[in-house]
């Protein structure tokens, strides 16, 4: 039986664990860094308040429930709402809404574009802003059995809705297929070696896939910490994730460990925390950061609603 709550949950509390510390600087977190729950850091929202990167990716889960397939429109009409009503936040303000999202959302509300071509082409359109909210794709790509075209196809689809440029696509495709891997049973570094060894070539150009070449050629685990940035730029998110999974044996391990990168600490937090809410669980999880989690249980309801669209597939 499938089980989302362990790594939407565990995306959740990444997001809102890093959401205080957004922006602060590496060298100070060093020095003392953070491990539990805070609130009025960077954002003027209480603790345990998430960002857009769980916003989206309920938005998102909605849109399945809704229509038990993968629906481009319903889902750029659950992000519109979220955008204009904030539906899906914790305490009814959206904050943090990224350049990219705000103006692909636009697009769709203004009718310019169908809601698959909304998003950025071009070489500046390559923020983390579609792969922070692509985790869901993990859980229905595995409840379908997808083959990889099918994979990629799905993933290329969710992702254009904010992010078209391929290099955000590959960094999502990449993302998605590790969790899969996660799903299926493999370990951290399991699913590590299966995605290094995809032939990336058919999906995508040689200028694109080089900018994955730390994490596709190379052991990104093996870099040091100030090899690692945690910038929004998307291939900068995948490797600090990466890097942060394999080199923590814990999911509390990993998510302080990812905040304390500094930078874009929330989106780097859920990330990690979805990734490695699927392998450790969430039973795994500090019973205090649940705790101070808002809304756990509308999450909790909406991945009860999720499990039974995808054990019944």
């Amino acid at each position: 039986m499938i089980n989302s709550k362990n790594g939407i949950i565990g995306l959740a509390i990444g997001d809102a664990m890093g959401v205080p510390l957004e922006f602060c600087l590496r060298e100070n977190l060093m020095k003392n860094p953070t491990t539990e729950m805070l609130g009025y850091g960077s954002h003027d929202v209480p603790k345990g308040s998430w960002s857009d990167d769980t916003s989206m990716t309920l938005a998102t889960i909605d849109a399945i429930i809704k229509d038990k397939d993968i629906n481009c429109n319903t889902i750029a009409t659950n992000f519109l709402e979220w955008k204009k009503n904030a539906k899906y936040t914790p305490t009814g303000v959206v904050f943090d809404i990224g350049r990219s999202c705000l103006m692909a959302i636009a697009k769709f509300e203004t009718k310019i574009d169908k809601a698959e071509r909304c998003g950025g082409t071009n070489e500046m359109d390559n923020g983390n802003g579609s792969m922070m909210r692509i985790l869901p794709l993990s859980y229905y790509c595995y409840a379908q059995k997808m083959k990889m075209p099918e994979i990629y196809e799905c993933v290329k689809y969710v992702s254009s809705i904010t992010h078209r440029h391929e290099i955000s696509i590959m960094g999502c495709y990449i993302y998605v297929l590790y969790g899969i891997q996660l799903l299926n049973g493999k370990n951290l570094n399991q699913a590590y070696k299966f995605i290094k060894k995809i032939k990336y070539k058919d999906y995508f150009s040689e200028n694109t896939i080089s900018r994955y070449e730390r994490i596709l050629k190379n052991n990104i685990g093996k870099y040091s910490l100030n090899e690692i940035k945690s910038t929004g730029y998307v291939v900068d998110t995948l490797e600090a994730t990466l890097w942060t999974l394999l080199t923590t044996k814990s999911y509390n391990q990993a998510i302080i460990k990812a905040i304390n990168l500094g930078n874009d600490t929330d989106t780097v937090g859920a990330c990690v925390g979805g990734l490695a809410g699927i392998y450790y669980g969430q039973d795994n999880i500090n019973e205090n950061w649940k705790s101070d989690l808002l809304k756990f249980d509308y999450i909790n309801n909406l991945c009860d609603k999720f499990n039974e669209v995808l054990n019944n597939m």
